[in-house]
């Protein structure tokens, strides 16, 4: 068995609408362990709803989507422990510091020995020296990567990006391959979604695109190297 052999993400025949208008057309993929798949496709295509589906923050009209082995239309709250979201919405408390966001998303999950495992994510992610600020001070990416810390505080096996690179700066934009690099060699299952397709080829190792709801599988192209 290769290390991409082991679906961790599996869409099969997803479909959904908002009205009268279909957003999700059969959309079926999977992602294995140690992988990443970018989804490129213009505002409004649906990235974000089959986004917020994986995640278990939307549900589909028709069809299913598995974490590891588990349904989603069966799972429970406890679902939400297997996978880490990066939205576009960095669900942060701006009046508190990063520390202590952090903090309180580790009372949430439960988390055993939570503060070496916050510094951990802090110092990889260049926050460590502004760790005691509060969230409002942080510039764009800052708080971004303070994002990408809460996803990972509980160390899921899948995480999801919608559009990481909005509004980030260069240095910010090498974090994020950097990070995308680790997950992979973590086997963690990666899903990202973006409108830039060279973004998209330098993360992923696949990359397919999102148009009137289907997915185009003809546009899917593997990573060279």
């Amino acid at each position: 068995m290769t290390r991409l052999s082991l679906p961790l993400i599996r869409c099969e025949n997803v479909r959904k609408r908002h009205g009268h208008r279909r957003i999700l057309r059969d959309v079926t993929f999977s992602v294995a362990a140690g992988e990443v798949l970018a989804l490129l496709g213009a505002n409004g295509s649906g990235k974000t709803t089959l986004l917020r589906i994986i995640a278990g923050l939307d549900r589909p009209d028709r069809g299913e989507v598995w974490l590891g082995p588990v349904p989603l239309s069966g799972a429970g709250p406890e679902i939400r422990r297997y996978v880490g979201v990066v939205a576009h919405a960095p669900l942060l408390y701006d009046r508190l510091t990063g520390s202590e966001n952090l903090g309180f998303y580790a009372r949430l999950y439960n988390l055993e020995d939570a503060g070496a495992r916050i510094e951990h994510l802090l110092r990889s992610l260049r926050l460590w020296a502004r760790r005691d600020d509060a969230v409002r001070t942080y510039s764009r990416g800052m708080s971004q990567r303070l994002a990408i810390a809460r996803a990972l505080l509980h160390d899921p096996p899948v995480v999801v990006f919608d559009e990481p690179d909005t509004g980030l700066d260069r240095q910010s934009l090498e974090d994020v391959s950097d990070l995308f690099r680790q997950l992979r060699g973590r086997g963690r299952a990666v899903f990202v979604t973006t409108h830039d397709t060279a973004r998209a080829f330098s993360w992923a190792d696949r990359v397919c695109e999102l148009r009137n709801g289907c997915l185009q599988q003809n546009a899917e192209s593997k990573r060279n190297g």
